[in-house]
């Protein structure tokens, strides 16, 4: 228990078992539905050392002999001073942990209490499934007593505007959100989804520029309803777990009827880098999990200013394509308004691609394309784009018209 000879370290073990009741900063205990991890700041900080870490480790082989997620209720001022380089190693070893558990296709749900830091935030809180930080926590790879400035940054809501937290939630509702988290996660059938049903126009727009206005209708109803018209309940998934968050791409995992489905919706905004890399986080974790996917198309395009760019929009949107065409489980998708070249075209199943009747689907805006063209016949050029619902289904781009 004291690997450096670390002066006075027996003590402080002493003094922090008889403070916290515990034998260790960690423990872990086998619940119905799951193996719980839990931290306690009292003892030593919460930090890990060798023995914290061998601790991990039976929580995560106990889980795996067992078929079952774990749960990570983390409280940790990171690795343990006084056992040096044995204390940080243990970060190596609770990321092969998770990644032996990822790769036996069992969930795990990370929960960020107050505070979570150092270096078990960035291998056991940021390296779960589905990330729950508690309102208010402090959270943050350095500590208050390392980091240069206090900032927001710092906290579960910082975390969150910054996509590396999917939801914050107050202390009173973690273990309801848990335990909804782990019942969608758990309840993949494979089964493909059923295509929403349409919500708006019921008639066939009679021109190329007619559904063009359609689709850019601002009473047209957008991906909100959809998701609320489709679903009995929904948990959010946010976030590309590389510093961005985009508002325009809603992604989650939803419960209709018995069945659990995840979801990747457009709300008609062009998407940034951020939100084609969410999609795809999305569709590799509902291929993990067996879960059937719904993907809602409704994007001018991507985002095509310098800061996207910049960003490396087009290898996220190529990330996404990729999702695509490696997933191991069903994919529907429901054109519901605009479809807008690649930017649209990356969240579709190449199979199983529906449209309403209030939407198009084109290799790029008919504006845009007379630009290129050098036309300036924009209504004629629409027609010539074959871009409405009907257009669609004849040249077999879709597979055919969902009704209301």
């Amino acid at each position: 228990m004291n690997p450096l000879g670390w002066p006075g370290y027996e003590e402080q073990l002493d003094r922090a078992r008889e403070r916290s009741g515990g034998v260790e900063s960690v423990s872990w205990r086998r619940l119905p539905r799951a193996v719980e991890v839990a931290f306690d700041f009292r003892f030593l900080g919460g930090s890990v050392g060798t023995a914290a870490g061998a601790l991990i480790e039976e929580a995560f082989t106990e889980a795996r002999q067992a078929w079952l997620p774990v749960v990570s209720k983390i409280a940790t001022g990171g690795s343990r001073m006084q056992e040096g380089m044995l204390s940080l190693r243990q970060l190596q070893r609770v990321a092969r942990l998770c990644a032996v558990h990822r790769e036996a296709g069992l969930p795990h749900v990370s929960v960020l209490r107050d505070p979570t830091t150092g270096g078990l935030w960035a291998s056991l809180g940021a390296g779960a499934d589905v990330v729950v930080g508690v309102s208010g926590a402090q959270v943050g790879f350095a500590g208050s007593r390392v980091r240069p400035v206090d900032d927001p940054a710092y906290t579960a809501e910082g975390q969150f505007a910054s996509g590396t937290v999917d939801l914050v939630v107050q202390p009173r509702d973690v273990d309801v959100t848990v335990a909804e988290l782990l019942s969608l996660l758990t309840r993949g059938d494979a089964v493909p989804a059923e295509v929403p049903r349409a919500l708006g126009a019921r008639d066939l727009p009679a021109d190329g520029w007619s559904a063009v206005l359609r689709a850019r209708s601002a009473q047209r109803p957008r991906a909100a309803a959809y998701l609320d018209d489709y679903f009995d309940f929904r948990m959010p998934i946010s976030g590309d777990r590389a510093g961005g968050v985009d508002p325009g791409m809603l992604c989650g995992i939803g419960r209709r009827g018995e069945r659990a489905i995840a979801f990747a919706a457009q709300t008609g905004t062009a998407n940034t880098p951020a939100g084609f890399r969410t999609a795809a986080r999305l569709i590799r974790l509902a291929s993990r999990f067996a879960l059937p996917v719904v993907t809602l198309v409704d994007t001018p395009g991507a985002a095509n200013d310098v800061a996207a760019e910049r960003s490396g929009v087009g290898a996220a949107i190529a990330e996404l394509f990729a999702a695509v065409a490696e997933a191991r489980v069903p994919i529907t998708t429901l054109v519901i308004g605009e479809g807008g070249s690649g930017g649209a075209l990356a969240l579709s199943s190449p199979e199983h691609t529906w449209i309403t009747p209030d939407a198009y689907f084109s290799v790029i805006a008919p504006e845009l394309a007379a630009s290129i063209l050098k036309r300036d016949d924009v209504r004629q050029l629409a027609d010539d784009l074959r871009l409405r619902p009907q257009d669609l289904v004849e040249s077999g781009v879709v597979r055919g018209i969902s009704e209301g």
